[in-house]
């Protein structure tokens, strides 16, 4: 029987296992390589490992490179690395877009931010150059706004599961993995993000900082500006009703509601629900006066 290598990171990594577990699927998997992420709160590593050690799954860090047993096929899920694998092996990526859109990094962050009006995962072969190969299969769900990214990862995992538990199907079967070729024409691209990637622009429209700081929060580290000197993370806000001003100034504040205090957009009014500074943690809007300017 056809063996299956599965190299798995995060919560989507995880669900998967745990479907491929559930539906009695663990004979084809010869073996779980896991990676580990600083850059997420929860990379979901500790939770793939306990998950093979009690189901009896072979699991290995991503870099233990030697000695590991070949497979006909491999599939990756959230991996951040290249992967050496043997000639023989087929490599199988699964991709948070529908491709050809959104190649690259961060897809579904991209896609978030964009307001695209549905998310989705494609499985394709992998090729030279990334994201370029041929599309095995794609499922989609919609999305509607205003929606956190954790909530869009949970969501989007159904579409792994039911990715992977097809290809599982179809190899078990031995049957040939059909596929067809991307659109050249179609094809669009996410950059990488890094820190200086989670600064809030004020002077954009208030709706599309609304999609940004909900779509860089948990598990990421949050959209951050800085208020005195010191930076902060924002982590919740909502959209008020833009009211007409003068000397419109973005990042000014303009009214308190209550204890949230409300910042101008570019177009339209940001108000925050949460910021902690990002050097202690502490509350920032015990923080009480009108004289305020975000950049």
């Amino acid at each position: 029987m056809n063996q299956i290598t599965l190299y798995l990171m995060t919560l989507k990594g995880f669900k998967v296992l745990e479907s491929l577990i559930n539906t009695n699927n663990t004979s084809l998997i010869n073996f779980v390589v896991y990676g580990q992420d600083k850059s997420v709160q929860n990379d979901y590593s500790n939770e793939i490992i306990s998950l093979c050690q009690s189901n009896e799954i072979r699991c290995y860090n991503r870099k233990e490179k030697t000695g590991l047993p070949v497979s006909e096929y491999s599939i990756a899920i959230s991996w951040r690395w290249m992967i050496d694998t043997q000639s023989k092996c087929t490599l199988i990526v699964l991709h948070d877009s529908l491709l050809p859109k959104y190649r690259g990094f961060a897809p579904l962050v991209s896609c978030l931010i964009k307001g695209e009006s549905k998310i989705g995962v494609t499985a394709l072969l992998a090729s030279e150059e990334y994201d370029k190969g041929a599309i095995i299969d794609q499922e989609s769900i919609p999305v509607e706004y205003p929606i956190k990214i954790e909530k869009a990862i949970k969501e989007i995992t159904t579409c792994y599961s039911k990715l992977v538990l097809n290809i599982f199907e179809v190899i078990k079967n031995q049957k040939k993995l059909a596929s067809k070729t991307q659109n050249e024409d179609e094809a669009t691209y996410s950059l990488w993000r890094d820190e200086e990637d989670y600064k809030i622009d004020w002077s954009i429209d208030a709706d599309q900082i609304k999609r940004f700081v909900d779509a860089v929060g948990y598990p990421y580290k949050g959209a951050f500006t800085t208020i005195e000197g010191r930076k902060i993370r924002i982590l919740d806000v909502t959209v008020i009703q833009d009211v007409k001003i003068e000397n419109r100034t973005p990042g000014k504040l303009i009214f308190y509601k209550k204890d949230n205090p409300i910042f101008v957009c570019g177009i339209g009014l940001i108000q925050i629900n949460k910021a902690i500074y990002d050097d202690s943690k502490e509350d920032v809007l015990s923080l009480k006066k009108f004289r305020v300017r975000l950049l």
